[in-house]
């Protein structure tokens, strides 16, 4: 059974990590997400779940607004050739539904078939703004206390320049 939303605040607590939390109506897409959360502080994310020829899964989180080339990143990760994992996949291993992706998921992987994959830019920001495993809420923290429960879920980030995606790409301001 995956973990709750309320069991996800309780381990942030835990750990000593301080979030706040917004309920607003359920988001599918970034689009829709920017009218209803675009005036939170910090930055506001995008994530893609995905999985690689020979079946390695990838969380990808970045900037909302960063543009992620596919069809290239995989050059980056060091990776066979990339495609999106389906629904199925996506709540046997992060226990989350497709629009409630989220960069906190990784709590749910307890068999560690996920790697995360932070941009690197991001990982220097003062705060982010996930979905707590619901898409019908955000939550912001410090992106360094986001870091800090990655590695303490077993999924320690792999920080990756993703505007290397983009051929000639400078990084995305995040805000």
């Amino acid at each position: 059974m995956p973990v709750s939303r309320e069991q996800l605040f309780a381990r942030l607590a835990e750990l000593g990590i301080e979030a706040t939390t917004l309920d607003h109506e359920p988001v599918m897409t970034v689009a829709e997400s920017e009218h209803v959360t675009g005036h939170l502080p910090g930055v506001h994310t995008k994530n893609l779940f995905l999985r690689d020829e020979k079946g390695a899964l990838f969380l990808v989180t970045a900037p909302w607004e960063r543009q992620i080339k596919i069809n290239q990143l995989h050059k980056l990760l060091g990776c066979k050739r990339l495609s999106f994992g389906n629904a199925e996949l996506l709540m046997d291993t992060l226990g989350v539904t497709p629009g409630s992706v989220t960069a906190l998921a990784p709590i749910n992987d307890t068999a560690g078939r996920v790697t995360v994959v932070l941009d690197k830019w991001l990982a220097g920001q003062e705060l982010v703004n996930c979905h707590p495993l619901t898409n019908t809420a955000t939550t912001t923290l410090k992106t360094r206390d986001l870091i800090r429960f990655l590695e303490a879920t077993g999924h320690p980030p792999k920080l990756v320049p993703l505007e290397a995606t983009l051929a000639g790409g400078a990084p995305a301001d995040g805000n």
